[in-house]
């Protein structure tokens, strides 16, 4: 699975952090499907973003659904910002010096 495009790219992390959410609406089973999903997301992290940052964020991912209470975080869209609007500044502010 390769998204390319940002906007897809941001579509998917904005479904798969709702799936990732999901377990918040179902007490008790709730925490054994996050054991479920939390290879997946981090396996789908990986896909989404490629490289060493793909890596590290697949890694975040995995433990954030892993560990209880967590689910509220929003890892896909957050690596999403910082890949498309928190990195291009710090580009810009490079090239600017």
């Amino acid at each position: 699975m390769q998204i390319e495009g940002k906007y897809k790219k941001l579509f998917a992390g904005l479904l798969l952090d709702g799936i990732g959410m999901l377990s918040l609406a179902i007490p008790g089973l709730g925490e054994f499907l996050d054991i479920l999903w939390a290879p997946v997301a981090g396996w789908f992290m990986t896909r989404l973003y490629p490289g060493r940052k793909g890596k590290i964020a697949g890694v975040v991912a995995f433990l954030e659904e892993l560990l209880p209470g967590l689910d509220l975080i929003p890892s896909f869209t957050l690596m999403w910002l910082y890949t498309y609007v928190l990195s291009k500044k710090e580009r810009v502010g490079k090239v600017a010096s």
